[in-house]
């Protein structure tokens, strides 16, 4: 692929000194940008250019920027992880933008994830519902004892799709109840799967439920965004895996 330089680029940049400040949108305009440059790193130009005007440069999260973590969470154009699919934002290239074009960049707007300064958001909430119930306790044995239970193809294929979510938060964004079933799903269904997660499954799905609920997340909305923008294509199959979960537990009480 040729490379290709963007001669301008106007950001506009959400800015928010901190959770309890009001943010208003600021723009800014970068130069002489290569179409090879993630957009992670024409983050890191534009910051080099505000702190060399005195500037303070943009709180952004990111981590491994190999679409591992999950952290780069940025809301780019009106979409999740910006104008790309299957990808998280530090994956994303500015040869999906042209030249002159105006880019405006926004954090995760959800209830549970407030916004902590400019364009990072608090997401423990995420960890919290994991708390609740999203992992093993009991006793299952070593890797040897694991591996010696048989499970299907099928099976094993759907629970380790579930299991590939790394929580970024992407479909809290794209939901327009900022839902999180889409999270809580994938964790309670690749558990729900197998054998080891089964002995507590019941107790599982009522507790993660809970404290979604609790913590404000959203109903459902049933329009399928969060498949469409989850960078690992985690499917609404989980959601129905989920409700089957619960359905079953509460009807074990």
């Amino acid at each position: 692929m040729i490379e290709k330089i963007l001669n301008e680029i106007t950001l506009k940049v959400w800015r928010q000194k901190n959770a309890t400040a009001k943010g208003a949108f600021e723009t800014y305009t970068v130069k002489n940008i290569s179409t090879d440059t993630s957009f992670m790193e024409m983050l890191d130009i534009l910051n080099y250019q505000l702190v060399e005007e005195g500037k303070d440069p943009i709180a952004f999260d990111h981590d491994c920027r190999e679409g591992i973590c999950g952290t780069c969470s940025l809301f780019i154009n009106g979409r999740a992880h910006g104008p790309d699919n299957d990808i998280t934002t530090c994956q994303l290239h500015m040869r999906k933008f042209k030249d002159g074009e105006t880019i405006t960049i926004e954090p995760w707007r959800g209830t549970a994830f407030p916004v902590t300064k400019d364009l990072i958001v608090d997401r423990n909430a995420f960890e919290k519902i994991l708390y609740a119930g999203g992992f093993v306790s009991v006793n299952t044995g070593g890797v040897p004892d694991g591996n010696a239970i048989p499970i299907g193809y099928d099976e094993s294929e759907s629970a380790m799709d579930a299991a590939a979510c790394i929580g970024c938060g992407a479909c809290v964004a794209t939901c327009k109840n900022s839902s999180a079933m889409l999270f809580v799903s994938a964790k309670v269904s690749h558990l729900a799967r197998l054998p080891q997660g089964k002995v507590e499954a019941v107790k599982r799905a009522k507790s993660m439920v809970a404290k979604m609920d609790e913590l404000g997340f959203g109903g459902c909305s049933n329009t399928g965004a969060c498949e469409i923008e989850c960078p690992k294509g985690i499917s609404i199959a989980s959601i129905a895996k989920l409700n089957r979960e619960y359905l079953t537990a509460k009807f074990m009480e």
